[in-house]
C-alpha cells in the first residue's frame, strides 16, 4: 500500500507489517510538484504557485507530516538512501521468510 495518507488511518496502520514514511525535502516536492503540473497540467507558474503556498503546503503540514510518528522507519532521501533500502530489503526478507517455514 502506497500513498501520502497511507498512515493517517489506524485500520489500515494495524493490518500493516511494516510502515514507511518517505521524506522529500520540502524543495524537491514543489519543483517536481511545478514541472509536472506545467509538463502534464498545462497549468501556469503562477497557478502552480498560488496552490502550494495556500493549500498542498498547508494540508501537508496538517494531514501527512504528522503521520511520521506511525512509520517504523523514516527514510531520508527517498529511493537515494542505500542503508535505508537495505534494512527494508532484510526486513522483508525476514517477513517472507516466516511464511516459508513448515
Amino acid at each position: 500500500v502506497e500513498g501520502i495518507l497511507t498512515l493517517w488511518d489506524k485500520h489500515l496502520r494495524d493490518l500493516m507489517d511494516i510502515k514507511l514514511y518517505v521524506e522529500t525535502p520540502m524543495d524537491i516536492r514543489f519543483i517536481r510538484r511545478l514541472s509536472r503540473d506545467i509538463k502534464e497540467r498545462g497549468r501556469t507558474t503562477q497557478s502552480v504557485m498560488d496552490q502550494y503556498l495556500h493549500t498542498v503546503r498547508p494540508m501537508h503540514e496538517q494531514f501527512v507530516e504528522p503521520t511520521k510518528v506511525f512509520a517504523d522507519l523514516i527514510i531520508p532521501e527517498g529511493g537515494h538512501n542505500e542503508v535505508a533500502i537495505d534494512l527494508i530489503r532484510t526486513k522483508i526478507k525476514s517477513i517472507l521468510g516466516t511464511f516459508a517455514k513448515p
